[in-house]
């Protein structure tokens, strides 16, 4: 899934996690790259920003596609599912990083039988 095929009202927020982020701590000294849960965590806290949705976010599926370094201008977006669960994309300049699948805590633990995140 790429940020090209999210629907054209698909909200979107931007992000730059700096390099004196404490989980960039160590991870690694000489070429940092941000952790993969750093995006899952600023994918969710996108997701509760947004009216309507559910606060607890379970994850689906997720899948990091290229690394992300300390100060990159990345872009995330959701799309909201039938079933209440919302697909996701995180993109470093049009091209994508991150994507997968949140799910609302409180939904059964069934997952979405649409189509796959990626």
């Amino acid at each position: 899934m790429s940020d090209r095929n999210m629907p054209a009202n698909t909200p979107k927020a931007t992000l730059i996690i700096e390099a004196e982020h404490p989980a960039l701590a160590g991870h690694f000294p000489d070429a940092p790259i941000v952790p993969g849960v750093l995006l899952l965590d600023e994918m969710v806290r996108a997701a509760q920003s947004q009216p309507g949705t559910a606060w607890r976010w379970r994850i689906g599926a997720a899948k990091f596609l290229k690394p992300v370094h300390p100060g990159e201008l990345l872009t995330i977006e959701q799309e909201a599912l039938p079933n209440g669960s919302l697909r996701f994309c995180v993109a470093r300049g049009g091209e994508p990083v991150a994507q997968g699948v949140l799910i609302p805590a409180d939904a059964p633990a069934r997952p979405y039988d649409g189509p796959e995140a990626d």
